[in-house]
């Protein structure tokens, strides 16, 4: 088993692991077996910060989770792509794979549709949005960012990608802007940098 990665899910997370006081609803998710989603934090050893989705977004906790009492694991890239296209957004992942999947880059639905699609619980509606994570270890030019995003811009609805370097998640809306900082999602919390890339170079 890989380490677990921000938006991966996880399997296995039992009930007595939620703080005392959590709510209902977030018993009922993990006694229903269903998967808990990676977040981007720092933990000490052996443990995974997660988040526990329950319906709509007023039910979000975040949670620590015990690496060992993982039993599966699924990566957004590695999610089967669905035949029901119900939702735009469903259909809007349709029609943006093939583009994606020509860019030759690690990529993957998140949010509700990845939540969706692993699960088969139906979370979306006519509204959602297509959240994506786009794998990119070596640099992404802007340019080549602002041309990725004018595809995007022709979905049947609005998808937020976020583009996944070494040192954590910047959006692809905000790298293909003309900003000279961006605002870099890392481990340790957000911060405004001039190229996402070599924050871990920096860290090293």
């Amino acid at each position: 088993m890989n380490a677990p990665r921000p938006h991966d899910l996880l399997w296995g997370m039992p009930t007595s692991a939620l703080p005392a006081d959590a709510p209902l609803w977030a018993r009922e998710v993990l006694a229903g077996g269903q998967p808990v989603v990676v977040r981007r934090a720092v933990c000490d050893a052996g443990w995974v910060a997660v988040g526990v989705r329950g319906q709509g977004r007023a039910q979000r906790l975040a949670a620590l989770m015990r690496v060992g009492d993982i039993q599966r694991q699924q990566a957004p890239e590695a999610l089967q792509r669905p035949t029901q296209r119900a939702w735009p957004a469903l259909q809007a992942l349709a029609w943006v794979a093939p583009m994606l999947d020509a860019c030759g880059l690690a990529w993957g639905p998140t949010g509700g549709v990845g939540y969706q699609i692993a699960t088969g619980i139906d979370v979306l509606h006519a509204d959602s949005d297509l959240d994506l994570l786009v794998r990119t270890p070596q640099p992404l030019a802007r340019i080549q960012a602002r041309t990725l995003l004018a595809m995007l811009a022709a979905a049947p609805c609005r998808i937020d990608a976020q583009l996944e370097t070494p040192g954590g998640a910047v959006a692809l809306r905000e790298w293909a802007g003309f900003a000279q900082r961006v605002l870099l999602k890392s481990p340790v919390g957000p911060c405004l940098c001039e190229d996402p890339w070599a924050v871990r170079e920096r860290a090293a």
